[in-house]
């Protein structure tokens, strides 16, 4: 069973940065894509960005391209998600999920972790 924690998250004013992390255990790390999602109050959950297993196809929602960046460090079972310029409407709880290969979605997900973006 393959268990995600994130953290790093926390309140950043408008234009700061911040780094969340994924810390992964119970399954064979390196083989997954994992990727971030937010979910904003009221609204569904949204895809934010992803980076396959090989860690040479990164994909990102175009409201974050340009200012975020994912990395990972197959070593750490550990995928971060560099958060820069940001902005209020980033405001949102942070998930971490993962894919196994060949899968159409994400099985497994994070307990997620806050943002907040004060202007």
């Amino acid at each position: 069973q393959v268990q995600l924690v994130e953290s790093g998250g926390g309140l950043v004013q408008a234009g700061g940065s911040l780094r969340l992390s994924c810390t992964a255990s119970g399954g064979t790390f390196s083989t997954y894509t994992m990727g971030w999602f937010r979910q904003a109050p009221g609204k569904g959950r949204e895809f934010v960005a992803s980076l396959a297993w090989t860690s040479t196809s990164a994909d990102y929602t175009d409201r974050v391209k340009g200012r975020f960046i994912i990395s990972r460090d197959n070593a750490k079972n550990t995928v971060y998600l560099q958060m820069n310029s940001l902005k209020p409407e980033d405001t949102a709880v942070y998930y971490c999920a993962a894919k196994r290969k060949a899968s159409i979605s994400y099985g497994y997900w994070g307990q997620g972790t806050q943002v907040t973006v004060s202007s």
